[in-house]
């Protein structure tokens, strides 16, 4: 399956088939099941009010367990990281809370008559091997590989435009003297920009205030001219 993403990037994926995404959900459908044994003897001592402990985790566990791996853990439920999956949205982004919701309440359907039947023969039916809860949901279930690779390729594009954008910055000697490895330390943080959020960023630079002379944007922005002054010299 191939798309193009909104920056432009060709992406390649390979939605997985019905015996892998089976698989995937025995493991976990397991883990919930044992899961809930677990909790039914730590509650079991506690009577009625243990009973309706167990229900409402049990719910807990039957209905967001996979909803909980799939946005937290970058689409990828247990099940479905022993089997090399990962659940994407159809323009290959990360699955949102939304989106995870969907198509696992939509289980239910899928299930139907008995045994995920529908679910089995809607995904041997359709193009990307998609269930009624991966249409309703915009989702995809694709072999994890091929998302690492379009990942990795995502992220050297971003750290190609902030690097050029640092470039485009310029640069500006230290106002104070500094030692070569404070100096590193500053090239170092400038390099390891894309690497973080632009809150963590500001939060980094608003504590070399008392060299940049400035906080927030413009404190991050002198920071990198620094950066690329020391690397100038060094170099």
């Amino acid at each position: 399956m191939r798309l193009e993403t909104p920056e432009g990037i060709d992406v390649e994926l390979r939605p997985a088939g019905p015996l892998a995404r089976g698989l995937a959900i025995m493991i976990d459908e397991s883990i919930a099941w044992l899961a809930s044994i677990a909790i039914a003897l730590v509650v079991g001592a506690l009577g009625d009010a243990g009973v309706g402990v167990y229900l409402v985790v049990y719910f807990l566990i039957e209905w967001f367990y996979p909803v909980l791996f799939e946005v937290l853990r970058h689409g990828q439920t247990p099940g479905k990281a022993v089997m090399g999956l990962r659940v994407v949205s159809d323009d290959a982004t990360p699955i949102g809370w939304s989106d995870s919701l969907v198509r696992n309440l939509l289980r239910v359907v899928d299930f139907l008559p008995i045994g995920y039947l529908a679910g089995v023969v809607c995904v041997v039916t359709t193009r990307h091997f998609q269930r009624l809860g991966d249409l309703a949901a915009g989702s995809l279930v694709v072999h994890a590989d091929r998302v690492d690779r379009f990942e990795a390729r995502e992220h050297a594009a971003r750290r190609s435009e902030q690097a050029e954008a640092d470039r485009r910055l310029g640069s500006e000697p230290l106002p104070v003297s500094l030692s070569v490895v404070e100096r590193r330390g500053i090239v170092g943080f400038a390099e390891r920009q894309p690497d973080l959020s632009h809150e963590r960023t500001l939060e980094l630079t608003d504590l070399l205030e008392p060299i940049s002379g400035a906080r927030g944007e413009e404190g991050r922005r002198r920071v990198v001219r620094m950066a690329n002054g020391i690397a100038g010299v060094d170099r």
